[in-house]
């Protein structure tokens, strides 16, 4: 059984590629640029890029299963997700996990259409967006200075979702399945950085900023954009810093249930409960040093 990863370089791909080895699975990696994908020797690295539907009939030869993305190199929605998925079936691939992005595109009604088993995986919140968002200012400063301090989340291990998505691509049981999956506790940005002091053994702090001293700030600093807002906005000229700022203050401030919310997503599927932050935390402790 090949089973095809593409986004084989990413947080969850790369992940997922060493997981599919290690479970005995022959592993097809779908890259841009296989010269820089440094992924494990038992992996068949293959060029090809998701925007790029004549690339992908090498990749999707032989394979059983397929984890496929929604976002292209500029993360945004892939524009031809019909496409994709009538080469999948042309392939004859059987069986498919769809990971979600911020956005819904034209990958998932696709693939929900074509007649291939799927799955579609929607984690909440990266713990892995903390060494995007926070790591150099820890560094540098050893303190954080954001809004809305007691905003909660139920952040994800990356290795959880790829945990996931084996499951689903070489179990059966999983077909016609959305996942949400998040971590296994509730966290708000000051609980984080009392995690990552225990872990780095650093003095670290939360300074909470008032929604006008966040203007301030992110204006002096130059953000946003952050991921997020690229991943919302794209480069949409009619949209300037303003209203990105003001886009990321609601979501900072709003009370999402859904992000908030454990779902035991992880421990359903795959029988061990989810790992916490004080696991990832631990692993990139060096990343928050000085």
């Amino acid at each position: 059984m090949i089973v095809l990863v593409t986004g084989a370089t990413g947080t969850v791909g790369s992940r997922l590629v060493r997981r599919l080895l290690d479970e005995g699975h022959k592993v097809r990696a779908l890259t841009r640029d296989p010269s820089r994908a440094h992924l494990p020797a038992g992996a068949e690295v293959v060029a090809g890029d998701l925007t790029d539907v004549s690339t992908l009939a090498a990749a999707f030869d032989g394979v059983a299963a397929a984890h496929l993305i929604n976002f292209g190199g500029d993360y945004r929605p892939l524009p031809n997700g019909p496409r994709i998925a009538e080469a999948a079936v042309r392939a004859g691939v059987g069986r498919v996990t769809l990971l979600g992005g911020w956005q819904e595109g034209t990958l998932e009604p696709a693939v929900r259409e074509s007649g291939l088993e799927w799955t579609h995986l929607k984690p909440g919140e990266f713990m892995g967006n903390t060494l995007h968002d926070w790591a150099a200012r820890l560094r540098a400063e050893g303190v954080i200075r954001e809004p809305y301090g007691d905003r909660r989340s139920a952040p994800v291990h990356e290795a959880d979702i790829a945990a996931v998505a084996a499951v689903a691509l070489t179990e059966d049981g999983h077909a016609g399945r959305t996942y949400t999956i998040t971590g296994p506790e509730v966290l708000t940005p000051r609980d984080k950085i009392r995690v990552l002091a225990e872990a780095t053994g650093r003095d670290l702090r939360f300074e909470e900023l008032t929604p006008e001293q966040t203007r301030r700030q992110w204006a002096e600093e130059g953000r946003p954009p952050e991921m997020l807002l690229f991943k919302v906005f794209g480069d949409d000229p009619e949209v300037g810093p303003r209203e990105m700022v003001e886009f990321l203050l609601r979501v900072y401030g709003g009370d999402h249930e859904a992000g908030r919310t454990v779902t035991g997503v992880v421990e359903k599927v795959t029988g061990r409960p989810g790992l916490t932050f004080g696991q990832w935390a631990a692993e990139h402790a060096a990343a928050f040093r000085p």
